[in-house]
């Protein structure tokens, strides 16, 4: 049987995966290049350098992460489901940690420089976000890495979890364009419309993320890519097929 088609979709996938960690990628390293060359540096002391720290971890852990963490069902689909949940899961832990840190750092700075807290589009968008990943997170490991709700359960969120990861993904980039914009409104406003290194850098440092979110949502959501189905995957689906449409299946 010819299997080019076979071929030409793991080759497909293989450069969708390629383009979409250089662009993430491309995303951090542009951050840390914004921050460090046009912000003055990273430091720990209140000054508006540890804000800076504030939108690195924010890319690096809540976008380009958050975003590997949902992609490693797509890559290692033939490795076994705990290895990956567990995979899964720390990656999501290393994104959460690193997130928090982004958040600490802006309200250190916010304190020291007497700046009000939590007032903009920004702050509520962003603490929703970090709100709902930590949700997320502890609730993937009670249903599936941990599990301690039964079968029935776990099937009835699966789809669900699936939704909200990347829901979250989405936010966490929308997030980060309303912060982009709103840091260069506050640093250059008089220079911005004249298309200055840092506005132009800034802008497309926001391109990018949003590229990063359309591969992610493509390699995510495309049948093809999905793993293969295995017993544990065969036997949530027929729970949840059984509580959404009254089916049983069938006898083999």
């Amino acid at each position: 049987m010819d299997d080019s088609p076979a071929r030409a979709g793991r080759s497909t996938f293989a450069w969708l995966v390629g383009a979409s960690q250089l662009v993430g990628l491309a995303s951090v390293v542009l951050t840390g290049v914004w921050m460090g060359h046009f912000r003055g540096g990273f430091a720990w002391d209140g000054s508006t350098q540890e804000f800076n720290l504030h939108p690195l971890c924010m890319v690096l852990g809540m976008v380009f992460l958050q975003g590997d963490a949902i992609l490693v069902y797509r890559v290692f689909r033939n490795e076994p489901k705990r290895n990956i949940k567990i995979l899964h899961g720390v990656i999501h832990l290393f994104a959460l940690v690193i997130s928090i840190v982004g958040f600490a750092a802006v309200f250190e700075n916010h304190k020291a420089a007497k700046i009000p807290d939590m007032y903009s589009l920004h702050s509520w968008c962003g603490m929703a976000t970090l709100v709902f990943f930590c949700v997320q997170w502890i609730l993937g490991l009670l249903f599936f890495l941990f599990p301690v709700a039964s079968s029935w359960l776990r099937a009835v969120y699966l789809p669900f979890h699936v939704f909200c990861g990347l829901i979250l993904l989405v936010m966490a980039i929308g997030t980060s364009l309303l912060g982009i914009t709103e840091k260069l409104l506050f640093s250059i406003m008089s220079t911005y419309s004249k298309f200055t290194p840092e506005g132009v850098l800034a802008n497309v440092l926001g391109i990018l993320l949003v590229v990063f979110g359309v591969l992610l949502g493509y390699l995510i959501t495309k049948d093809e890519f999905r793993r293969p189905p295995n017993p544990e995957e065969e036997s949530l689906s027929v729970h949840f097929k059984t509580l959404t449409e009254g089916q049983t299946p069938a006898s083999p």
